[in-house]
């Protein structure tokens, strides 16, 4: 190798900074366990598991009442809309409004782009995998489509995580983007549980949802961070000048 080629070698290797490589290893970490817990509910070897936890979130001899006060069946009913596809299309439309209203054009159209080819890619697992919803317990909720992976965990994780993600790069200071992520972090992961609680979703529907979501954020991300400005092109105007 020579001399010139060692240079751009070196050149393209610093360019991938630790935080990126991490990601990098995140995203195959998390495709090995995405396809090791598909291979474990399509062999039917999480049903147990599956059966516990749900009978654990009802009172014995009465499947039909979860467990906790009333008020708590009422606020994760309310908890669960925030996963459904009315509010995550209002959010992301609103937030791609705000982007474009703010000249972050490249950063609008890709939020947007990335959320719905989210939504897609959670409709074709559905599809492949075609998993009946769980009959163990009465659902407390009306629901028609199929199980696996929870659509709410996913959409609520590819979208929340998503708009935290991009928006978080928007921020000036490390204490707004921390807090953005945090608040998506945690919209995804109490929506996911609300499926649980209310019977229609095998807990390991809702964890494959997270890591299904996770890892599209993840990857949006990562494209986002290596092609897609975030500032807008007139701050990139100003900043040149200076």
């Amino acid at each position: 190798m020579s001399e010139v080629q060692r240079r751009g070698f070196l050149t393209r290797l610093t360019a991938y900074e630790p935080l990126t490589l991490i990601t990098l290893a995140s995203i195959a970490g998390g495709l090995f366990l995405l396809q090791r817990l598909t291979s474990e509910v399509l062999e039917g070897e999480t049903f147990r598991f599956d059966e516990a936890i749900l009978l654990a979130l009802r009172r014995p001899g009465e499947l039909g009442v979860p467990i906790g006060p009333s008020w708590l069946t009422h606020a994760v009913d309310d908890i669960t809309s925030l996963g459904g596809i009315t509010v995550l299309s209002l959010m992301t439309v609103l937030v791609t409004v705000y982007l474009l209203l703010d000249r972050r054009w490249p950063i609008a159209i890709f939020v947007f782009s990335s959320v719905l080819t989210g939504w897609l890619a959670s409709t074709l697992l559905k599809i492949l995998v075609a998993r009946p919803r769980p009959d163990i317990v009465p659902h407390l909720v009306e629901v028609s489509d199929l199980s696996f992976p929870s659509g709410h965990a996913m959409v609520s994780a590819v979208t929340y995580l998503t708009l935290g993600a991009l928006l978080a790069r928007t921020q000036r200071y490390r204490s707004t983007r921390i807090f953005v992520m945090a608040a998506g972090v945690f919209l995804a992961v109490i929506i996911g549980l609300s499926r649980i609680y209310l019977g229609v979703h095998y807990p390991t529907d809702v964890f494959a949802g997270w890591c299904a979501g996770a890892l599209w954020a993840l990857g949006c991300w990562l494209i986002s961070k290596r092609f897609v400005p975030s500032r807008a092109p007139d701050d990139v105007a100003e900043a040149e000048k200076r």
